[in-house]
């Protein structure tokens, strides 16, 4: 009984989370994930998409709104300026359809 009940528990604070409302800090101590950007795709773990609006956000599927200030995001990134500094590498795509993971063993950084 117990163990369900853990179990219901965990499985509720998964499907919950949703941290895709982002804020760029300024340094890399006030970051939860540092972030690379990548020139092609198919280097990248996560594809992104900007939107514009908060409630646009995905559920961690890569759909990022850009808040003005830190206390409205889910999670604070920073940008690198190289990919061996980075917890994450992502690739800005055009359209909303092609954001997503390509790598989900990085996919608990944005929970």
């Amino acid at each position: 009984m117990k163990i369900a009940l853990l179990i219901a528990i965990l499985i509720l604070t998964v499907i919950g989370a949703k941290a895709q409302k982002v804020f760029s800090v300024d340094h890399d101590y006030q970051a939860d994930v540092k972030v690379f950007v990548v020139d092609h795709d198919y280097q990248a773990d996560l594809l992104v998409y900007k939107v514009d609006a908060d409630y646009q956000a995905g559920d961690n599927d890569g759909k990022w709104f850009f808040t003005k200030t830190d206390y409205q995001a889910d999670k604070k990134i920073y940008f690198v300026g190289h990919d061996y500094q980075s917890d994450l590498k992502i690739f800005f795509v055009k359209n909303g359809y092609q954001a997503g993971w390509k790598k989900n063993a990085k996919k608990h950084l944005m929970y």
